[in-house]
């Protein structure tokens, strides 16, 4: 019997940090490669009907995953992924932020921190996200325009496709 699990998200306004959690039944190696490689992250990163189209992703320290989310109605929305941190099937941390189709980051909202770790447990992959902010109202704007929603239905997406890739 194939077990699901449900996404955990929790928000720690003193520390001005969102946790999330979340186990997939899948091998540690598939799901780095879904979260490292734009083939894979295309596939699952946007909430359903949205479709994350990769411009460029360079995964290495220093590098950076340039892509938008792309609407129903045609319409984009470009962020980028700066890598900081990586270590290989362990954790990779860097920054997010909104930005143009150049990657120019937007002078409107403040990026935030990420730090991803991965941790095989027989199987089992267990992922936990750290997002800190640089304030509680960045932390409660990035909630209101959807975050908890939108980062759940994808992280049901990759439990999806780590099902068809397994």
């Amino acid at each position: 019997m194939i077990t699901q699990f449900e996404t955990e998200i929790v928000k720690d306004e003193a520390n001005k940090k969102i946790y999330v959690n979340r186990d997939f039944n899948a091998p540690l190696n598939l799901v780095w490669r879904a979260w490292t490689e734009a083939e894979l992250l295309d596939k699952w990163w946007a909430p359903k009907p949205y479709k994350a189209v990769t411009k460029t992703l360079e995964f290495k320290e220093g590098g950076r995953w340039l892509y938008h989310m792309l609407g129903p109605e045609g319409d984009k929305q470009w962020c980028r992924f700066d890598y900081e941190t990586i270590e290989i099937k362990s954790s990779f941390s860097g920054k997010d932020a909104f930005c143009d189709e150049n990657g120019k980051a937007s002078d409107e909202f403040p990026g935030m921190h990420w730090e991803n770790r991965f941790t095989d447990m027989e199987g089992i992959t267990h992922v936990n996200v750290e997002i800190s902010f640089q304030s509680v109202e960045v932390m409660e704007k990035i909630i209101e325009m959807g975050f908890k929603e939108g980062f759940s239905m994808g992280l049901e997406n990759l439990d999806q496709l780590l099902t068809k890739l397994s």
